[in-house]
């Protein structure tokens, strides 16, 4: 029997039908971007994960061929397929995804890839170095877990796992292997997040004191369902099959599907996991059977003292997202991409006379005796991280670091790590609104 590989659903993804075809030139070009990125920061030389990266060019060479199968290919595998298709020294051999309109339309679109339902079957190929996981999140072990015992090597997408207990046993079964994991948070081999990191070691904006993470969408988070379809097993129905992250049984809702994200990226810059966390979740607007809350608050406790507050709900995109990062001297917004100083310095002639007009106005309020001045939010533009902006969320290069690895035959020291914290910070925060109690870090838990 197979098992639905629909991966992440989620229409503000790129889709396979908006490739074109690749040429050499393009790749090139690719690499030269890359090497520029990995050549630009000595801190690179502190994240293992990025040593895969500064391995020798990839040449057409079929001994530098590396040969990787997707399993799950809905919007988020479909995605991965895209970059993929795109990453010098790659060839997508395999595809495997038990919904047929996903396997079919991705079939077309990659020459000469064989087509699976079952991902056993999928793992069973000869040739197959590695495989890409982007199946539902309560299916993450079992794929991680049977493509260890097969010897491929596995990238899966964040979160790492449905339950902490799941967590633990990927980590289990990878701990001591020669095989590459890693793990879906692109956020790690992005320009603007790596910039953003180094400029916190050096003292830019201080002791972080505080970290803010949001993420708001509106939308229902449904997807459509056809009105006839395939057998739906293991899902009692298509709509579960197609909607499984609105439901228990296979999602742990906006905390697996984008706090992961905020959560790496917090634990990431902090350099530690957290202590406990507490928290309130709801359903208090999508009130249409889904299970999972469609809004979520929470506070994360570490030991320094630090405190990383993350909310998140699909009712108002007003905010859209952010993670915030602020000290004494400064605030960086990683998603923006921004540093924005505590003390700027002053606006030069006119701009400088027309503020201190304003704070005639606004600045002293006499409130029965001592003035007042009220806490406002800086008013400032703040500076870019990077220079050049890119499309790439760190995606690509990720798929190029994954590539790199295996061909070198060298695990990536590290990932294991930061996908064990992120993916069990999230379940805590899950575990904290469901039980309506601060919930600790798992003693014992072996990263």
């Amino acid at each position: 029997m197979g098992l639905a590989f629909n991966g992440n659903m989620d229409p503000e993804l790129s889709s396979l039908s908006s490739l074109g075809p690749e040429t050499r030139a393009q790749r090139r070009e690719f690499l030269k971007r890359l090497a520029m990125v990995a050549g630009s920061s000595a801190l690179l030389a502190e994240l293992p994960w990025w040593s895969p990266l500064r391995a020798a060019p990839v040449s057409d060479s079929p001994s530098d061929r590396v040969r990787l199968g997707v399993i799950g290919i809905g919007s988020r595998g479909s995605f991965l397929l895209a970059n993929l298709l795109r990453t010098p020294g790659v060839e997508v051999a395999a595809l495997c995804d038990d919904y047929p309109p996903h396997l079919e339309a991705a079939l077309a679109k990659v020459k000469g890839a064989k087509g699976f339902s079952d991902h056993r079957q999928m793992l069973d190929m000869p040739g197959l170095d590695g495989v890409l996981i982007a199946v539902p999140l309560f299916l993450h072990a079992r794929m991680c877990l049977d493509a260890f015992a097969a010897g491929k090597h596995v990238f899966c997408e964040k979160s790492l796992a449905y339950s902490i207990e799941e967590c633990q046993a990927i980590a289990d079964a990878h701990r001591g292997s020669s095989k590459v994991f890693q793990i879906g948070h692109q956020r790690m081999f992005s320009p603007v997040f790596l910039r953003a990191l180094e400029l916190i070691r050096d003292g830019q904006i201080g002791q972080i004191t505080q970290i803010r993470a949001y993420w708001h969408r509106n939308g229902n988070w449904r997807n459509p369902v056809p009105a006839t379809g395939p057998d739906p097993s293991p899902f009692p129905s298509l709509e579960r099959r197609l909607n499984w992250r609105l439901y228990l049984d296979y999602s742990r809702g906006l905390m697996t599907e984008l706090a992961s994200h905020h959560m790496q990226v917090a634990n990431w810059f902090l350099g530690a996991r957290p202590v406990s966390c507490a928290g309130y979740g709801s359903i208090n607007y999508w009130k249409d059977g889904r299970e999972v809350y469609d809004n979520v608050n929470l506070v994360y406790r570490y030991n320094n003292g630090t405190q990383v507050i993350y909310d998140s709900l699909i009712s108002n995109r007003f905010y859209g997202m952010e993670v915030q990062v602020m000290g004494p001297k400064g605030t960086i917004e990683g998603e923006t991409g921004k540093i924005f100083a505590e003390n700027p310095p002053p606006a030069p002639g006119i701009v400088q006379l027309i503020n201190e007009i304003e704070h005639g106005f606004f600045d002293t309020v006499p409130i029965g005796g001592p003035s007042w001045v009220p806490e406002l939010k800086k008013d400032t533009k703040g500076s870019y991280l990077v220079r050049e902006h890119t499309a790439d969320d760190g995606t690509a290069i990720s798929m190029a670091a994954f590539a790199n690895a295996i061909r070198a035959g060298k695990p990536i020291p590290g990932m294991m790590e930061q996908a064990c914290r992120a993916g069990v910070s999230v379940l805590m925060g899950h575990n904290a609104m469901e039980q309506q109690q601060e919930i600790s870090w798992p003693e014992g838990f072996r990263e």
